[in-house]
């Protein structure tokens, strides 16, 4: 398992080793103890899973607020999305900056976006799966997020926005200016 920091080195690109042969690969998705040994020390408590069947399925910007904030480990089953993590660390050094990157079942590779984090993520191709890793459990009264087309955030997604489908809640997310400031930092 090979991980590295991203732009914002919190943000974690893991990629895991594939072993392949002629009846496909075997991967090891997960290992706390490799990934403890590079800080990142996690009791994850939950798995999701979520299927998009459209191109251009936008979930997010999500976060949730303590004491229920989450560190998430997101990866492809099938397809590719962009993956966007936002730092709404207030006085972060990288406040309100992003993490754009890749993610398809072909590389496998994965991220992890920690805690103070606002994530989302579009579908690059029809009928997209994605499995993901929480260490705290779903608080409804404690979900946010952040306008996925905040111009402050000026997120350069690679699909028009005509062609992106989204949830009623996401399109009345907050902008990241209205955003109480739930996360500091370090």
């Amino acid at each position: 398992m090979e991980i590295q920091a991203a732009s914002i080195p919190d943000v974690k690109i893991i990629t895991p080793v594939r072993h392949d042969d002629r009846r496909g690969f075997f991967c090891e998705v997960y290992n706390k103890r490799a990934l403890a040994e590079e800080g990142i020390d996690v009791d994850f408590v939950q798995d999701n899973h979520s299927r998009s069947v459209q191109r251009g399925t936008l979930r997010g910007l999500h976060f949730q607020c303590p004491p229920s904030a989450q560190n998430k480990l997101v990866w492809v089953l099938r397809g590719a999305v962009i993956d966007v993590s936002v730092d709404c660390r207030v006085g972060s050094p990288t406040y309100g900056q992003y993490v754009m990157l890749e993610l398809d079942a072909a590389t496998g590779n994965q991220v992890f976006c920690p805690r103070g984090f606002a994530h989302g993520m579009l579908t690059l191709v029809h009928d997209t799966e994605i499995a993901y890793k929480v260490d705290a459990y779903y608080a409804p009264k404690l979900d946010l997020g952040i306008r996925w087309d905040d111009p402050d955030l000026a997120i350069d997604w690679p699909i028009p926005a005509d062609q992106m489908s989204l949830s009623e809640k996401d399109r009345h997310l907050p902008w990241f200016r209205d955003l109480p400031a739930v996360f500091g930092y370090p």
